[in-house]
């Protein structure tokens, strides 16, 4: 049996399937580069995580020898700082910039990190993702 060779519709399927894989590819891609984005922030989440709970665990000593430990510990944005920047010394943490901040019983640390991800060149034209992260913490004490 022969085929038509005027037929419009023969070979029209190679476009197709290369358009399938071409899609399949990009959905792998972004699936890698997504997760590698992810892990990415969940680190700079826990160094921040830790550096909070660093930062919540410094109280001002001055202020607690003066007025005492109430329901929590007095906490000052010098020592607050002073103690996040000796925890990442400390974890030997690579961070872009970081801030604590406190209202004197709980400390707010900001961490910013730049990272290259899986596929940058595809999907950022080569450029770092940003990733930050908050945390905050409070240091209780029992009355």
């Amino acid at each position: 049996m022969r085929w038509p060779t005027d037929d419009p519709e023969r070979g029209s399927t190679l476009p197709f399937v290369l358009v399938c894989w071409l899609v399949a590819a990009l959905m792998c891609f972004g699936g890698i580069a997504a997760s590698d984005a992810f892990l990415e922030q969940q680190e700079v989440q826990s160094v921040c995580d830790g550096a909070a709970l660093a930062a919540a665990n410094q109280a001002d000593e001055a202020a607690v020898y003066a007025h005492g430990v109430g329901t929590e510990l007095p906490l000052t944005r010098a020592a607050a700082q002073a103690a996040v920047a000796d925890q990442l010394a400390d974890g030997g943490v690579q961070l872009d910039s970081w801030s604590a901040e406190t209202d004197g019983a709980e400390v707010t640390v900001r961490c910013t990190r730049y990272v290259a991800i899986a596929f940058d060149w595809l999907f950022l034209g080569g450029e770092p993702l940003e990733r930050t992260a908050v945390a905050s913490a409070r240091a209780p004490t029992l009355p």
